[in-house]
C-alpha cells in the first residue's frame, strides 16, 4: 500500500473491522458487476471508490437521455457510448488505480462461464429475470459469492447468495426458474429515482463486507424497502432441497 493509498483510503483504516487487512484485500480482490445501468452505477462507483483493486463491467446497452434520471454513473457527455465506457470513465476519474476490464456485450451462459470463476464476488444488478438466473446458475457452478438486487417503481429488495456454503440458499430457492414471472420494467412501470441509488449502495456494501472478510453479510436473508413508506422488511430464505440450481 502506497503513502496515497493510505491517504485515500484512510477511513477505511481507521474501521478496527476493516484497517489495513482488510482493506488490502479490497486492493486485491477482482469484482464482476452484471449491468451498468441504475443499480450498476452506484455499485461500479462505490467499489472504484473504496479500492477494489480489479472490476469487470458487462453491459450490452448504450447510454440515453431518459437513463440520466437515475443512472449516476453517466452523464450528457456519454450520450450514445456504450454503458460500460461511460461507467469506466467515471470510476478512472474517481480511483485512477482501479482496473476496470469493460465488456460490451450481452451476460450470456458462455460469457458467464469465462468470466466468473475469476471474480472473488458477482454483483448482479441486471433488469431482468433471466439474465438473474443465468447468474445466479453460474455463481453455483463456480461457487461464487452472489449479491443481488432489483428495483422498480418505489420497492426494491437485497439479497447474498453465497455458494461457497451448502446451508445458504441461491437465488432460485427464493425465485424458481421455471416459475411463472410476468416480467415487467421501468420503461413501462417507471422508477424512483434515488431507489436505485439505495439499493444499489446496499449492493455495494454487501459486495464490500464480503470482500473484506467482515460485518455479517444477507445470506440467507432478503431485505425489501417500501419506498413510499421508506419502510425496511426482511425475510428468512431457506434453502431448497429439491431447488433445481442447487438442490441435491
Amino acid at each position: 500500500m502506497t503513502d496515497d493509498d493510505l491517504l485515500r483510503y484512510a477511513r477505511h483504516l481507521m474501521l478496527d473491522e476493516i484497517g489495513i487487512a482488510g482493506q488490502q484485500r479490497l486492493l486485491d480482490a477482482h469484482a464482476l458487476v452484471i449491468g451498468a445501468g441504475g443499480l450498476g452505477s452506484p455499485v461500479a462507483l462505490y467499489l472504484a471508490s473504496a479500492g477494489v483493486g480489479r472490476i469487470t463491467l458487462v453491459d450490452p446497452d448504450t447510454v440515453s437521455l431518459a437513463n440520466l434520471q437515475r443512472q449516476i454513473a453517466h452523464d450528457m457527455g456519454g450520450l450514445g457510448q456504450p454503458k460500460v465506457e461511460s461507467a469506466a470513465a467515471r470510476m478512472a476519474a474517481l480511483n485512477p488505480g482501479v482496473r476496470v476490464h469493460a465488456l460490451n456485450l450481452r451476460a450470456d451462459a458462455a460469457l458467464l462461464d469465462r468470466e466468473v470463476p475469476g471474480a472473488d464476488v458477482v454483483i448482479d444488478c441486471s433488469d431482468n429475470f433471466a439474465t438473474r438466473q443465468l447468474v445466479n446458475a453460474a455463481c453455483v457452478r463456480h461457487r461464487r459469492p452472489l449479491v443481488s438486487g432489483a428495483a422498480l417503481g418505489f420497492d426494491g429488495q437485497v439479497g447474498v447468495h453465497d455458494a461457497r456454503s451448502r446451508q445458504h440458499p441461491c437465488y432460485a430457492c427464493l425465485f424458481p426458474p421455471t416459475a411463472g414471472v410476468e416480467e415487467a420494467d421501468c420503461a413501462t412501470l417507471g422508477v424512483f429515482a434515488p431507489l436505485v441509488g439505495i439499493i444499489g449502495s446496499v449492493q455495494a456494501a454487501e459486495a464490500l463486507k464480503l470482500l473484506a472478510g467482515m460485518g455479517e453479510p444477507l445470506a440467507g436473508r432478503l431485505l425489501m424497502l417500501d419506498g413510499r413508506r421508506m419502510r425496511w422488511s426482511e425475510i428468512a430464505v431457506p434453502r431448497d432441497p429439491h431447488c433445481p440450481v442447487c438442490g441435491g
